[in-house]
């Protein structure tokens, strides 16, 4: 093989590392400790998450917000429940992997006729012959929020979530703006 097509081919080789090499980089979701991520929740979610307690109640249903914004060592110390740590296992999503993380999420529960916490989907504390729990969600979709529920793989009840079109993997790489 003559000498100019064996430099052209090694240049061509290093070219396609070097193409492959910041590729592949790019796919990858740089640390989330490199991001600079919000330290509560966005200021339209918290909005909207008092006015749903707020007409929650208007209903006769007292709602509780059991978990908002998360830092991502909470949200690691979450994941390994059930996993390393014991408990039920609760979530899939680590650290970063949450729009919790990102200020973008709150969990809910019920407060029962004795102000106690309550996870029963059955619940008809108003008694309308509606179950409270979904009487929440439609109140939540109206307001703009995601329902965990409505997930095809891993089904989170408590969890509501609103991410403007946002993707995880922007917020993840820090090229996003939120309204």
């Amino acid at each position: 093989m003559p000498v100019q097509k064996l430099r052209i081919r090694i240049f061509v080789f290093i070219l396609l590392l070097i193409m492959i090499y910041f590729g592949f980089s790019y796919l990858m979701p740089p640390d989330i400790e490199d991001i600079e991520v919000p330290n509560g929740l966005h200021p339209i979610v918290e909005e909207k998450q008092d006015e749903l307690m707020e007409r929650a109640n208007q209903k006769g249903i007292p709602i509780l917000i059991s978990d908002g914004f998360r830092s991502i060592e909470e949200q690691n110390n979450l994941y390994e429940q059930g996993r390393s740590k014991p408990g039920k296992i609760v979530t899939n999503a680590r650290g970063g992997e949450s729009l919790h993380n990102f200020g973008l999420a709150i969990d809910f529960a019920l407060l029962n006729k004795d102000g106690i916490a309550i996870w029963d989907m059955e619940y008809d504390g108003n008694r309308n012959n509606k179950q409270d729990w979904l009487e929440v969600v439609d109140l939540a979709k109206e307001l703009g929020f995601e329902w965990g529920g409505d997930w095809a793989a891993f089904k989170d009840y408590p969890h509501l979530q609103m991410d403007f079109g946002i993707s995880l993997r922007e917020l993840q790489r820090g090229t996003w703006r939120l309204p």
